[in-house]
Parts: structure tokens; sequence; C-alpha cells
């Protein structure tokens, strides 16, 4: 079993920076993948990013890459989202996931392809 907690989601103006975090409770921690997902209200959630427990490939979506980095620290237990250049199309519930299935193709961005949740923490760009 697997506890996730997101954490350090803030207010920002268009341009800045945030640096979430998920930290989570489980011994086998370091074999999981981890996705970082967001959800805006009345949207359906969507895959940002992910960082595989195998190989520590990473995967982004297309309005987020070259702005977001996803790192990991499996000695603590957590997973980063670095967010640059924040827009306020980056508004939403920002949630972390953890699975053991490999990531093959868009996998990574399939909500059901995880298996446990963090609740999520908020993050608002304002224009």
């Amino acid at each position: 079993q697997l506890q996730l907690v997101e954490s350090a989601g803030g207010l920002v103006q268009t341009g800045g920076s945030l640096r979430l975090s998920c930290a989570a409770s489980g011994r086998t921690f370091e074999y999981y993948n981890i996705g970082w997902f967001r959800q805006a209200p009345g949207n359906e959630r969507e895959g940002v990013s992910s960082i595989s427990g195998s190989d520590g490939a990473t995967c982004y979506r297309d309005s987020v890459k070259g702005r977001f980095t996803i790192s990991r620290d499996n000695a603590k237990n957590t997973v980063y989202l670095q967010m640059n250049s924040l827009k306020p199309e980056d508004t939403a519930v920002y949630y972390c996931a953890a699975g053991v299935r490999q990531i093959l193709g868009d996998s990574w961005s399939w909500p059901n392809e995880y298996d446990y949740w963090g609740r999520g923490t908020q993050v608002a760009v304002s224009s």
C-alpha cells in the first residue's frame, strides 16, 4: 500500500514558478511509477507528467514541455514537479498518483493505470 500527499501549491502570477511535492509513505516507493495529473473545474482529469520507477524515464503532455520538470528522490520518498513559466491555463488542482504497471506509449496519462492517489493541491495562476 502507498499513501500520497501533495503540497506546495499556491497562487502565482503569469510567468511565475512553483515546485509541487508528492510525499509517499511505503517501503516500495522506488518501484512505483508516479504521475502528476490536474483537473480544472468542469474539465476531465488530465495527465501532466510522469516518471517511471524502473529507469526514471519521464513523460510530459505537450502543453507543459519545456516548462515543467518532474524528478524523484527515492531516499526521501518524494516526487517533485517544478513548474516554470506558468500560465493561467495551468490553473487546476494537481494530484499525484502511483502505479506499478509498465508505462507504454501514452498510458502514463491514463488515470486508470494508477492505483493510489493523493488528495490534490491547488495551483492558481493569475492573468
